[in-house]
């Protein structure tokens, strides 16, 4: 699969940027099975055995020190274009994901301005957590899904617009300005990552843009990586203690997700389909 993003677009922040780009949301609490069979079977190919269901709340975790984790990022100037030598990635340790922790989403709401009731099908949800049941043993493991920042991303492959596209550092958006909101992005992710906004919208943050009739996903809150600071979802699980996500650079060997992917067995979700997700899951 070719994606064919344009590289070169850019995004300050969530807003816009001088080429007018603006940052997206992530999925609204949606099964993780899709539209078709494929869809359906999401996890199947990440857990052998595995039944998965969506857990009632929403939840995400961080994994790693915070300040290790911050010292490894390092600001972008607001004239100089992603670069294509990073690719920013996450790595989460389903084995640190505890249950009942819902600090990180309500983090990454606050960060992002987006709000989610309980049994809604049509709030957005740029983050939720599934529960994952051994068929033979019974045993369940329980860790958070959201946009996974594919390499080849088929939401940008069938994006009429242009509205999606990739950037340089592997950062997956949504141009606002763009977007139809056709949902074709919705229906070729193949982890439901993405929401449609039904509502207007008040009180939205500036660096976060949202807007009536557009798709939204995950940013990897991009207005906080640009200036040199770690993802919201990161930092309010570190302030929590539980380490269960670490964020940064994966092309870079010295980063602290670079040694532990290269040291440790990690999973991609669906990593069959070969879109080759940002987002690294360890001891799933």
């Amino acid at each position: 699969m070719s994606g064919n993003a344009d590289d070169n677009k850019q995004c300050c922040g969530g807003g816009c940027g001088s080429g007018g780009h603006d940052s997206g949301g992530l999925g609204a609490d949606q099964s993780l099975s899709g539209p078709d069979a494929g869809r359906r079977a999401f996890l199947r190919g990440a857990v052998a055995a595995a039944v998965v269901t969506l857990a009632p709340g929403v939840m995400l975790y961080s994994y790693g020190d915070e300040q290790a984790a911050a010292a490894s990022l390092k600001p972008r100037a607001p004239n100089q274009p992603a670069s294509a030598k990073i690719r920013w990635g996450m790595l989460i340790d389903v084995n640190k994901c505890p249950d009942g922790c819902n600090e990180c989403v309500t983090a990454c709401s606050t960060e992002n301005g987006w709000k989610h009731e309980a049994g809604s099908l049509q709030d957005s949800q740029w983050i939720r957590k599934v529960t994952v049941r051994d068929r033979k043993s019974g045993a369940k493991r329980s860790f958070p899904v959201m946009c996974q920042h594919c390499a080849e991303p088929p939401c940008v492959d069938v994006c009429p617009t242009g509205a999606s596209f990739k950037r340089a550092d592997g950062i997956v958006l949504v141009d606002k300005h763009i977007c139809i909101g056709c949902r074709y992005c919705m229906m070729a992710c193949p982890y439901n990552a993405r929401s449609f906004v039904h509502e207007t919208l008040e009180d939205q943050k500036p660096y976060a843009p949202r807007g009536k009739g557009t798709v939204e996903s995950c940013t990897l809150c991009v207005h906080r990586v640009d200036k040199g600071r770690p993802t919201a979802c990161v930092e309010a699980c570190a302030k929590a203690g539980h380490d269960a996500l670490l964020f940064g650079d994966l092309n870079d060997p010295s980063s602290e997700i670079a040694k532990r992917v290269a040291q440790y067995p990690t999973h991609q979700i669906r990593a069959d389909l070969g879109v080759d997700p940002g987002v690294h899951y360890q001891n799933i």
